[in-house]
């Protein structure tokens, strides 16, 4: 989302390091470009003028001016004041007695039947026991898409049709939830177009009765500034105590997200980065300034392997590294896992100093690649797949007409797959077969880390 906004930022940044020491002149000049950047990115223009005034305070003082590194003194204050306008992370409120009620509004098309579910299945990884509520009833389509959701991810639905008043659906969720036990209650609301009387006085008869830890507003954060007047038109009436931002991986300018915790004082609690149910991120004003302005995000790449790789699955393979093991089978079961991360563009960009490299990354092409690469693995036998060194010409032959490739391709494969071998060898990583005294000993003096990039992020390090 915010890609153009980071590209412009990074040229002004790199116009600054060319100059060496910097006059008040160059700083007005780069400062006049972040302006221009930030208002094409659709933030709200008070907050522009309040961001960049703070800004030139800072960059025009001692501490730029006599640094030995001024644009990088530039970078660092920008960095601070961008984590200062998105604000700080705000959990959630779950200190209360259970059920806590989280309660979700917004406008209709804002993503909040989704964002339910990806609630309540976080919540459940948390380990709570949710409570899905369809109360929305003049969406039939909402409660049937809510009730398929709940089954996809195994978590009930509390749904008494639309007949019965939105209240009387949320009194009677709360009964349920206190006689079976739910520590938390997930209350889909009804939204409309625009904000009307209506829908208003509902929400305010079911915040009575549900009295929530939390009100969530889902914003989608394809409308630009429009999300932020709906921001206060609900803060207003409905006291919103956070917001969820969807639609991230879209392409919006990112204007409302860097406007809306400013405008409103509600701070961003979530935000939804894909359609698929784990596509949700708790909000980190210091992660997102950090992409924004192309410094990489380990510590959400992080969590995401953690997410994707068991500590089980990261320790067979360590110990199968260790033991000089490397196959087909690990090679291909590698690359699942990093497919779960996301795309591959995504994960660079979060890697401090790849974000140019992931620009210049065809992804149609890439995700062929892989492709190709696993139909070649599942066409082999599962003794080709552990012990390559069978893989003669008539197999090889075999394999090809089995996955659709040529020869020639296998045998490409075949190649990178001995190259890794030999580097993962001359690393470290992989170790040679001997006794078992040995590679125990090897294993001591390993870093936990040594099981490759998938492992090391699991373990919470980098190698």
């Amino acid at each position: 989302m915010f890609e153009s906004l980071s590209d412009k930022l990074q040229d002004v940044f790199d116009n600054l390091a060319t100059r060496g020491r910097l006059s008040e002149r160059d700083v007005n000049a780069a400062l006049r470009e972040v302006r221009l950047a930030l208002l094409e990115a659709d933030v709200n223009y008070k907050v522009v003028r309040e961001f960049v005034g703070r800004i030139k305070e800072r960059a025009i003082g001692i501490e730029v001016m006599e640094s030995l590194t001024p644009a990088q003194q530039v970078v660092k204050i920008v960095n601070e004041e961008l984590v200062k306008l998105l604000g700080e992370p705000a959990p959630l409120d779950l200190s209360g007695p259970p059920p806590n009620v989280l309660m979700l509004v917004g406008l209709q098309g804002a993503g909040k039947t989704t964002m339910a579910a990806k609630l309540a299945l976080r919540l459940r990884k948390q380990g709570q026991r949710p409570l899905l509520v369809a109360a929305d009833i003049y969406r039939p389509a909402a409660i049937l898409q809510l009730e398929t959701l709940g089954r996809q991810i195994d978590i009930p639905v509390h749904n008494e049709g639309t007949e019965v008043a939105p209240s009387s659906i949320v009194k009677n969720a709360l009964r349920l939830a206190r006689e079976k036990a739910y520590t938390a209650l997930i209350l889909d609301t009804a939204g409309r177009l625009q904000i009307d009387e209506a829908m208003m006085q509902e929400l305010e008869q079911i915040r009575l009765v549900a009295r929530p830890a939390d009100v969530l507003l889902v914003v989608d954060a394809m409308t630009g500034q429009e999300a932020v007047t709906v921001a206060q038109g609900f803060h207003e009436r409905v006291p919103v105590t956070g917001l969820v931002m969807t639609k991230i991986d879209g392409d919006a300018r990112g204007g409302a997200a860097l406007s809306i915790r400013e405008v409103t004082g509600v701070p961003i609690k979530f935000l939804g980065t894909s359609e698929k149910m784990d596509g949700l991120e708790p909000f980190h004003s210091d992660r997102l300034a950090g992409r924004i302005l192309g410094m990489g995000d380990v510590l959400t790449l992080i969590e995401k392997a953690s997410d994707g790789i068991s500590e089980e699955d990261a320790l067979a393979m360590e110990e199968r590294l260790a033991g000089g093991q490397f196959d087909f089978e690990d090679f291909r079961d590698q690359l699942e896992k990093l497919q779960r991360l996301g795309s591959i563009q995504d994960i660079l960009k979060m890697v401090p100093g790849m974000g140019q490299m992931a620009k210049q990354i065809d992804a149609q092409d890439l995700n062929s690649d892989l492709k190709q690469i696993e139909a070649i693995i599942n066409s082999m036998t599962t003794q080709e797949r552990r012990l390559p060194n069978v893989l003669n010409a008539s197999r090889r032959r075999r394999i090809a007409r089995g996955s659709g490739t040529s020869v020639e391709d296998v045998n490409q494969l075949i190649k990178r797959f001995r190259d890794m071998q030999k580097m993962m060898k001359q690393t470290g990583m992989l170790g040679d077969q001997g006794s078992k005294k040995k590679k125990r000993r090897r294993r001591r003096q390993r870093e936990p880390n040594s099981d490759g990039i998938l492992a090391s992020l699991r373990q919470g390090r980098l190698s």
